[in-house]
């Protein structure tokens, strides 16, 4: 299968601080797992302009983040593509352009763009402080969070 028929599957997040790497974990659990060709994996703790590189040139890519909103129940995963918001915590850096604007760049370069976008993101609980392990809530559900992740991408297939 050629790189512009697969889709992505690209795990974002810090696997050294607590929840914030959820998204690694899930990629990497995900990648030992049986699933069809369709998809490739990959992991990374940047945003912005270094994740154009590794997202040129697939079909599709589904990111999967951490995320922290006021009131958010930890383990709930927001189904969002970027029309859903201006900028996320994680897909950007203070030295670095956001992630809307790095997308909006790579098509001004013509490079080969993703049609498809979307963003897994994973209510957490603690992504400040150093630990490989998960918070209590998170390790908990864990189970159920990769579940519904697998899920989905039987809906890609």
């Amino acid at each position: 299968m050629s790189l512009t028929q697969r889709v992505l599957v690209l795990g974002i997040g810090n696997d050294i601080l607590t929840d914030d790497g959820i998204g690694p974990r899930i990629v990497q659990q995900l990648e030992k797992e049986t699933l069809p060709s369709l998809f490739a994996f990959q992991t990374a703790t940047v945003g912005g302009l270094e994740i154009l590189e590794m997202i040129n040139g697939y079909q599709g890519v589904i990111f999967i983040d951490a995320i922290k909103t006021r009131g958010g129940v930890p383990g709930t995963i927001y189904h969002l593509t970027p029309e859903n918001f201006d900028e996320t915590l994680h897909l950007t850096n203070l030295h670095d352009i956001n992630f809307l604007n790095a997308l909006k760049l790579g098509k001004t370069l013509q490079m080969n763009m993703p049609d498809k976008i979307t963003i897994l993101a994973i209510e957490i609980v603690e992504d400040l402080e150093f630990s490989v392990d998960f918070s209590p809530p998170i390790r908990e559900k864990f189970p159920e969070i990769l579940q519904e992740v697998r899920e989905f991408l039987k809906t890609i297939e």
